[in-house]
């Protein structure tokens, strides 16, 4: 089950890191791709990030879901299900909030469904922020 929560820890600082690169410097540049060229670089941004978030968004979410289940001595059960309650917070923010604007920006950049993202994307970055702050707790709690 440690080996569980080192899986888990890894694919959620991986995400922290990977959600305020995005959300500081990457969302913003959009706006300075320029016309011509958005519907392009907008299509590519899209297949290629989900190779690089699909599966650590994966790992962690199904981590998540074991954790709440087969945790390591010391780890409350509190902690796995606000941690999970966050997993959901944040797929359902990306499903129902960005992914739109993604869709949206495919077609062309679009100054009002590109702040909508660069707004929204705000919760994903809260929440992971804070699934960070769970998880290392649960860390320190399994690994004294």
């Amino acid at each position: 089950m440690e080996y569980l929560l080192l899986a888990h820890l890894a694919a959620t600082l991986f995400m922290v890191g990977l959600i305020w690169f995005v959300q500081v410097v990457h969302y913003p540049l959009f706006a300075r791709v320029g016309e011509e060229g958005f519907p392009l670089y907008s299509d590519a941004h899209s297949r290629l990030t989900s190779y690089v978030v699909g599966p650590p968004m994966l790992l962690e979410a199904g981590t998540a879901l074991l954790l709440v289940f087969l945790r390591p001595e010391g780890v409350p059960l509190y902690l796995a299900i606000v941690g999970l309650a966050l997993v959901a917070v944040i797929w359902l923010s990306t499903a129902l909030l960005q992914v739109p604007r993604h869709t949206a920006l495919g077609a062309g950049f679009d100054r009002s469904a590109w702040r909508c993202l660069v707004g929204t994307n705000w919760i994903r970055t809260a929440a992971w922020s804070a699934r960070g702050l769970v998880v290392l707790g649960m860390a320190a709690l399994a690994f004294p």
